[in-house]
């Protein structure tokens, strides 16, 4: 997935990644619910110095994760689109939203976390491997 491109629905906000994920994830946890409108959230975590944004402004809101620490998600406060998320209790990360790729080709989720506020009506129907919580590697 190096050097990928991304932006929010209005294309106002773009962003490039120039490494390779760490790990690619669908969160089932009840936060990326509401922010995403969403089943689960598909994310990239990236290492912070390989991923920078340009365009117009951001907005941040500030959540407590499922560890107590803070969560910082931004958006584009045009249009809305949620980009990323900072979250403390994985400092030198970024959580790229897998849905503003400018190419999803090569996106494939490699766990499934949080499987436990996974809505009821889905079921795994893939090889990667779920987790009841995030995972501590």
């Amino acid at each position: 997935m190096t050097n990928q491109t991304g932006q929010c629905l209005c294309g106002s906000m773009k962003y490039e990644i120039t490494g390779d994920p760490i790990r690619s994830v669908a969160c089932h946890c009840t936060h990326c619910q509401k922010a995403s409108g969403s089943a689960y959230s598909l994310n990239i975590i990236i290492a912070s110095d390989q991923f920078s944004v340009s365009g117009g402004t951001l907005t941040t809101y500030t959540d407590k994760g499922d560890s107590g620490e803070d969560l910082r998600r931004h958006f584009c406060n045009r249009c809305g689109s949620p980009l990323y998320t900072e979250a403390d209790s994985i400092p030198g990360m970024t959580i790229v939203k897998a849905g503003t790729l400018d190419d999803t080709t090569t996106f494939k989720p490699n766990a499934n976390i949080f499987c436990s506020s996974r809505m009821g009506w889905l079921t795994q129907e893939s090889e990667i491997t779920d987790f009841d919580k995030m995972p501590h590697d």
